[in-house]
């Protein structure tokens, strides 16, 4: 029996999650140590706010700066001076020293304090709304160094082999998509500013602002696109030949910043 509760041990030591070997234990943390065959030696503990915790029969350890495997091997060198070949886990059970840190205008700054392994996908996904985020753009500092940029063929086209894992002190920069957001004024029911996306037609952003009035000139409607210079280029659009006639060929593909300028008749 006993080898098999030691063969069960060893297993779980080889499959003990990778994300716990680089954790880095904090003040506040939680910990479970187990000392196998010396219940008297096991116990839940709290990282106290000096970095350390208080051990049966070893006293005080620093826990504070390590890995939970760094700990384990400390401890279990410490344990072989009062037990014969210690075997010894140490288990997080609450995490506190795991923050993430959000920055620019495209989703809600701040520090969020995440209590498991978590990757940049789950993360992204927890933050809400990105809408008016600008994925392209935004990205992921470790260590003062980019690491990662740009998240949209993760978040937008489900990319997995974009995510990776998010570590302690990460911080994120999402910046706001103002300057790529599509404004359609004129002779529509909702003249407005709204999000671009890839695939987004002039026929979608007519109707997003809920169609023309009835005083618009509905074939004297004009794109103006951003070029290489500092003036707009002029697309004109005959949305009521689009619309009414079923002129889908003519259906444009818009592109982020356009503005769409929906001209009144004169008679």
């Amino acid at each position: 029996m006993k080898q098999i509760v030691f063969i069960v041990i060893i297993l779980f030591l080889l499959s003990f999650n990778a994300f716990a070997k680089d954790y880095v234990i904090g003040d506040g943390d939680t910990l479970i140590i187990s000392v196998w065959g010396n219940p008297e030696l096991s116990l839940t503990t709290t990282v106290r706010p000096d970095g350390k915790i208080s051990i049966p029969a070893l006293g005080e350890i620093k826990a504070s700066g390590l890995t939970p495997v760094e700990l384990t091997n400390i401890l279990t060198n410490e344990m072989s001076k009062v037990v014969k070949t210690p075997i010894v886990t140490v288990i997080m059970t609450g995490i506190t020293n795991y923050r993430v840190f959000v920055l620019g205008k495209g989703a809600p700054s701040g520090v969020r304090a995440l209590t498991k392994e978590t990757s940049l996908l789950e993360f992204l996904a927890q933050l809400g709304s990105l809408e008016n985020a600008n994925l392209e753009k935004a990205y992921l500092i470790r260590a003062k160094k980019k690491v990662k940029t740009g998240f949209h063929e993760l978040y937008a086209k489900g990319d997995f082999n974009q995510d990776i894992v998010l570590e302690p002190n990460d911080m994120l920069f999402i910046p706001d998509n103002f300057e790529e957001r599509i404004s359609i004024v004129g002779a529509v029911a909702k003249p407005s500013t709204i999000s671009y996306r890839e695939g987004l037609t002039f026929l979608d952003v007519i109707l997003s602002v809920g169609g023309f009035t009835e005083f618009a000139d509905e074939n004297a409607v004009e794109i103006l696109r951003r070029n290489d210079g500092s003036e707009r280029t002029k697309i004109p659009v005959r949305g009521k030949d689009l619309m009414k006639k079923g002129e889908i060929n003519k259906n444009i593909l818009m592109m982020p910043g356009d503005i769409v300028v929906v001209k009144e008749s004169l008679f």
